[in-house]
C-alpha cells in the first residue's frame, strides 16, 4: 500500500509572549496509508492537537512538510474533515440543516438531488433519521457528536480528522459511538487520525497506535502495530491476545513518561561539594530482595558519610524502566542486572549501543525457577522431569515469565532448560514479565513458571502456588546477579562521585552481609517505598524451615551473597559468558571486539580505589573457571569456540561493535 499521507521532520516552534520560544514538536516522521486508522496518544501538552491540526492544514510546521497523496498541505480543505471534542453545531439550525450547510459548500457542483441523497445517507448511516429536524439543543451529546461526524463523513473527505471526539460522553453513549465509527470507516474504507487519552478506544480502533513523548520537544515514542483482526466489537476484543498486551504497552509507556516528567522537574544542576562533582543523585531500583545494599545506604547513612548528600532512590517497577532512564539521562545510576551493561553497549536496545559501565557487583546468587503447582504434583522435580512431561503434555504450549533479556534469570532460566533438552525458543515459550507480576500471572495460569530474584520464589512456595525447582546454587553457585551501572559519559564527567558511589554501596553491601543486621534490614526492605511486602516473605539468609516443607525436592533457599572474597569486584570472564549467552539466544550479536567492549564495561580501577579508600585490602579476588551444573567448562580463551560447541542456541553473528568514546547525554 502506497503512501497517503507523510509527516516529513515536522517541528513546531511557538513564541512565547516574553519573546523566549517554545519547541512543541521536534523530528515527528510519520507515515500513513490508505484506509489505516491511526491514533496519537500522550499526556495532555504533548502536541497530539498540534499534530492533528498540522495534517489538517489549520497549522503550519516552522520545519519540515505533510503532504497528502505526495502534496504539500499549506491550508485547510474540504479533502481534510476535522470532528472535533465540542461539535461546532449552529445551534439555529437542524440537524440536516447542519449537514447540509457543509454538503453544499464542499460538493456545489454535484446536482441538487444527489447532494440530498448523500446527506440523507449520512443522518441514516449514523442512526438520526428521527431526529433530522431537531435544533442542537434538543439533541443529547452522542447525538452532538453524530452529526459531527456525518457532517464530516458526507462531504467524502479523503481524510477524517477526530480530535478527541468521545472525550466528553458517558462510558455507554462513548462505546456505542466507538462501534458506529468502526463500521462506518471500514464500509467507507475511510483513512482516519485520532486523538485521543482513552488506552481501550486506542486499541479498540486502531490499525497503529503513535505514542507522543512529553514536551517540550515531543517526539515519537513508539509506535504499535495492533493485530487484533476487523470487524471488531467492543465485548470481544478483550478475548484477542494481543489485546492486554497492547493495553499494557500503552500504560506501561504513559506511566513512564509521567514519571519522566516528575524527575525533570525535580531535576536540578549538578551540586558540587566534599571534592564530589555532583552530590544530588537519582538512583534506579526493582523492588527485590537484592536492593538491600542501595535502601541500606540510603538509611544507614552510608551515601551522606562519602559525600553525597543528596540521594534519592527512583522505584521502577520493571527493568524496561531502569533502561528507559538510563537511555534517557534521567538516572544518575541504577541497580542493574549483571548482563544489562553489556547489553547496552553492544546495543541490545533498538539497536543502538550506549556504553554502561559496572564497577561493583552489588549481590551474587538471590535467583531460582519455579513451577507452578501442578508440576511437582506430576513428578517434575528435574529438567529432565520436565521434558519428559513436556513431550507428554496435550497442552500447545507452556509458558515461562523471566525479567528481562540481560538479566540472569533469562540466562540462567535458558541454560537449564539447554540442559536438559529443552530449546526455550521452541519447545516452551519465554515471556518478560516484571518481577511483582510473577506471582499473579502464576496464580492466574498465565504462565507456567518462572525464574526470578527473591522474595517471589520464596513466596510462591509460601503460599503454595509454586515450587522452587532448581536455585542458583544448583544452576551456578555465586554467579553475579545486580550491579552497579552508570553510563559511560556519566562516569568520565564524574569520576569522583562514581568512586564515592562505589565505596558507599560496598560499604552497604558488607552491612548487608553481618547476620547481626539481618532482622533491621528485612524491616527496612519491607517498607511500602522498597519492595513493599510483607516481612515474612522477606530472607538474607537461609530459611530452609518455610521452603523444605514440601517433601521433595529439598530445596535450599537461593540466598544472596553481599559481600566477601571474590563477591563484589567486577569480573570480565563473567561478562564475558553474559555476552556468549545472549548471543546463543540472540538477543545481540556476538562482538568482534569483545576484549574492547568488556574493558570498557568492567571498571576494576574504580572498585579497586574505593575498596583501597575503605580500607578492605583483604579481599581476594580470584575466582576459578566458569562451570556450571551440567559439567561444562566455560572457554574464556576461545569464545565463539565455547558458543558452537552448544548443542541447543540460535543462529548466531558475530559483528564488530561500534561504541562512540563519550556519548553525550540524551
Amino acid at each position: 500500500m502506497s503512501v497517503f499521507v507523510a509527516v516529513d521532520q515536522i517541528e513546531k516552534v511557538f513564541s512565547l509572549s516574553g519573546g523566549g520560544k517554545y519547541v512543541a514538536l521536534k523530528g515527528i516522521d510519520l507515515e500513513i496509508k490508505k484506509g489505516e486508522f491511526v491514533s496519537l496518544i500522550g499526556h495532555s501538552g504533548c502536541g497530539k492537537s498540534t499534530l492533528l491540526n498540522m495534517i489538517a492544514g489549520l497549522d503550519l510546521p516552522t520545519e519540515g512538510v505533510v503532504t497528502l497523496e505526495g502534496n504539500p498541505v499549506t491550508r485547510p480543505g474540504p479533502d481534510r474533515m476535522v470532528v472535533f471534542q465540542n461539535y461546532s453545531l449552529l445551534p439555529w439550525m437542524t440537524v440536516r440543516e447542519n449537514i447540509s450547510l457543509a454538503v453544499d459548500e464542499v460538493l456545489r457542483d454535484v446536482p441538487k438531488e444527489e447532494r440530498q441523497a448523500i446527506i440523507e445517507q449520512n443522518i441514516q448511516m449514523v442512526g438520526l433519521s428521527h431526529a433530522a429536524d431537531k435544533p442542537p439543543a434538543q439533541l443529547s451529546g452522542g447525538m452532538k457528536q453524530r452529526v459531527a461526524i456525518a457532517r464530516a463523513l458526507a462531504t467524502r473527505p479523503k481524510l477524517l480528522l477526530l480530535d478527541e471526539p468521545f472525550g466528553a460522553l458517558d462510558a455507554l453513549t462513548r462505546g456505542n459511538l466507538q462501534e458506529q465509527l468502526m463500521r462506518i470507516c471500514e464500509e467507507s474504507h475511510v483513512t482516519a487520525v485520532m486523538v485521543t487519552h482513552d488506552v481501550d478506544e486506542a486499541v479498540l480502533l486502531s490499525d497503529r497506535i503513535v505514542m507522543l513523548t512529553n514536551g517540550p520537544a515531543s517526539k515519537i515514542g513508539g509506535i504499535l502495530e495492533v493485530d487484533i483482526p476487523r470487524p471488531r466489537r467492543r465485548m470481544e476484543v478483550v478475548n484477542h491476545p494481543s489485546y492486554y498486551s497492547l493495553r499494557s504497552e500503552i500504560i506501561y509507556f504513559l506511566n513512564q513518561q509521567k514519571r519522566i516528567k516528575k524527575l525533570r522537574a525535580k531535576k536540578t544542576e549538578p551540586i558540587a561539594r566534599h571534592g564530589l562533582e555532583k552530590i544530588n543523585l537519582e538512583l534506579g531500583f526493582v523492588p527485590l530482595t537484592a536492593c538491600a545494599p542501595l535502601v541500606v545506604a540510603k538509611e544507614k547513612g552510608f551515601f551522606e558519610k562519602h559525600g553525597l548528600d543528596e540521594v534519592s532512590l527512583v522505584r521502577e517497577t520493571s527493568w524496561r524502566g531502569i533502561v528507559d532512564g538510563i537511555v534517557g539521562g534521567y538516572l544518575d545510576a541504577a541497580q542493574m542486572p549483571a548482563g544489562m551493561p553489556v547489553w547496552l553497549t553492544v546495543g541490545g536496545h533498538q539497536d543502538k549501543p550506549l556504553p554502561v559501565v559496572s564497577s561493583l557487583t552489588m549481590t551474587r546468587n538471590g535467583n531460582a525457577v519455579t513451577l507452578a503447582k501442578k508440576f511437582y504434583e506430576q513428578g517434575v522435580y528435574t529438567a529432565t522431569d520436565l521434558k519428559r512431561m513436556l513431550l507428554e503434555s496435550t497442552e500447545q504450549q507452556h509458558t515461562f515469565g523471566m525479567v528481562h533479556p540481560s538479566s540472569m534469570h533469562n540466562l540462567l532460566l535458558r541454560y537449564w532448560l539447554a540442559a536438559g533438552g529443552i530449546d526455550p525458543d521452541r519447545d516452551v515459550s519465554l515471556k518478560t514479565i516484571p518481577p511483582a507480576q510473577m506471582i499473579a500471572d502464576l496464580k492466574a495460569g498465565i504462565i507456567d513458571g518462572y525464574c526470578v530474584g527473591e522474595p517471589w520464589n520464596l513466596r510462591a512456595a509460601m503460599e503454595e502456588v509454586g515450587f522452587t525447582v532448581a536455585t542458583d546454587l544448583e544452576i551456578w553457585q555465586g554467579h553475579p546477579g545486580k550491579v552497579l551501572g552508570v553510563r559511560e559519559d556519566w562516569a568520565y564527567t564524574y569520576p569522583n562521585t562514581h568512586i564515592a558511589l562505589a565505596k558507599a554501596l560496598l560499604e552497604a553491601c558488607r552491612y548487608c552481609a553481618d547476620p547481626a543486621h539481618t532482622e533491621e534490614i528485612r524491616q527496612l526492605l519491607s517498607r511500602r517505598e522498597y519492595v513493599s511486602t510483607s516481612v515474612d516473605y522477606i530472607h538474607l539468609g537461609n530459611p530452609n524451615d518455610y521452603v523444605c516443607s514440601l517433601d521433595r525436592p529439598m530445596r535450599e533457599y537461593a540466598h544472596h551473597l553481599f559481600y566477601g572474597d571474590g563477591v563484589n569486584r567486577p569480573s570480565r570472564t563473567e561478562h564475558l559468558w553474559m555476552m556468549t549467552q545472549m548471543a546463543r539466544w540472540g538477543d545481540i550479536p556476538f562482538p568482534r571486539n569483545w576484549m574492547e567492549i568488556l574493558e570498557r564495561v568492567c571498571r576494576v580501577s574504580v572498585f579497586s580505589t574505593a575498596a583501597r579508600e575503605l580500607g578492605m585490602l583483604d579481599i581476594k579476588y580470584h575466582r576459578g573457571p566458569i562451570e556450571l551444573f551440567d559439567g561444562v567448562k566455560f572457554d574464556a580463551e576461545d569464545p565463539i569456540g565455547y558458543l558452537n560447541s552448544l548443542a541447543i542456541k540460535r543462529d548466531f553473528s558475530v559483528a564488530e561493535v561500534a561504541v562512540d568514546a563519550r556519548r553525550a547525554a540524551a
